[in-house]
């Protein structure tokens, strides 16, 4: 494969390349193609970039940094064999046919995901650039792959981890920083997840600067209407504040690791530990439903959650009040 790839101001403005049999073949059309580049419009001509090259100057060009699983996802998009088309070969056969392959390794609901985050792609490629990514294909994709199965929404989860599992995952995370004091301090991490109620993906995202007495600002905060942005300030219960005040500051972020670590070392956790079903959002559930346990309303709640839509969180007022289960849970001094 040969690639040209043409930067400005130290962007990414062009990147396009093709597949031939022989060395000497790639360097003849690399010679001859970026000769037509440098001509004066030879850009501006050139306006069918690969499906990357779109991905590319959309994180480059957001307005909010595209962090975590967001950015993920699009990087294996890029990777991808989707990624090396050009925008206008990137029909629905081409993204149905993505998806089959997405579901050799993944769920419907993960692979639901994948388009989730692709979809503000096409939406912006042709009215803000005018590249041809059609997003009548991109929609003729969904309706398709919903019709097959192919992608699907998450299903309503109501798993929580019981004292006895967390106790498992407190004591593994524990022999594992006394064996290497330089690993994600996962203890801390699991006890802040809990009582903050905070995704993953916000955890990764707090900063020293943002805390403001006993609330933080949570940035990108997920929410159906705004993707990015969404920057709203949360109250931090006790438990919750007595982790980050434990904490030695060595990074703008509290907590300066990636998802994709603290994602792999819970669910390796889990697997050699026996503990089945159980995921790292399963603790913002296990959080959200104590503060209901210990009777707080839904309002007194979602200062907590960071619900800007109470009725998200009316799945749990069945819940009845009975006290906090984790009043003598010993890795509460995890945090002092």
């Amino acid at each position: 494969m040969a690639q040209i790839v043409f930067k400005k101001d130290g962007k990414i403005i062009h990147r396009e390349n093709e597949t031939f049999d022989r060395r000497q073949a790639a360097n003849a059309w690399m010679v001859k193609r970026e000769a037509e580049l440098k001509k004066p419009g030879g850009l501006d001509r050139k306006e069918d970039p690969p499906l990357a090259a779109v991905i590319e100057r959309y994180i480059d060009e957001s307005k909010n940094a595209v962090l975590g699983t967001k950015a993920q996802v699009l990087k294996t998009i890029q990777n991808s064999s989707l990624g090396l088309l050009k925008s206008s070969d990137v029909t629905s056969q081409k993204l149905v046919a993505f998806a089959k392959e997405l579901l050799k390794n993944v769920e419907p609901q993960t692979c639901g995901n994948y388009f989730s985050h692709l979809s503000n792609i096409f939406t912006v490629a042709r009215p803000a650039w005018g590249y041809p990514l059609a997003r009548a294909e991109f929609d003729d994709a969904l309706t398709v792959m919903r019709k097959l199965g192919l992608i699907r929404k998450s299903a309503q989860r109501d798993r929580r981890p019981s004292l006895e599992e967390l106790d498992l995952l407190m004591e593994h995370f524990g022999r594992i920083r006394d064996h290497r004091p330089s690993s994600i301090p996962m203890q801390k991490i699991v006890v802040f997840a809990i009582f903050s109620t905070r995704r993953q993906e916000e955890i990764t995202l707090l900063k020293w600067d943002d805390i403001d007495g006993d609330r933080i600002l949570v940035r990108d905060m997920k929410h159906p209407g705004d993707k990015i942005g969404n920057n709203v300030f949360c109250e931090l219960v006790p438990e919750a504040l007595s982790i980050i005040d434990s904490i030695t500051r060595t990074s703008d972020r509290i907590f300066p690791y990636s998802t994709v670590a603290i994602s792999a070392a819970f669910t390796r956790a889990c697997k050699l530990l026996g503990i089945k079903d159980l995921r790292f959002h399963d603790l913002r559930h296990e959080g959200i439903s104590r503060l209901f346990e210990m009777g707080r309303t839904i309002p007194q709640a979602a200062v907590v959650s960071g619900h800007r839509s109470w009725a998200s969180l009316n799945r749990y007022t069945h819940i009845r009040q009975t006290g906090d289960k984790y009043v003598e849970w010993p890795w509460l001094k995890t945090g002092t």
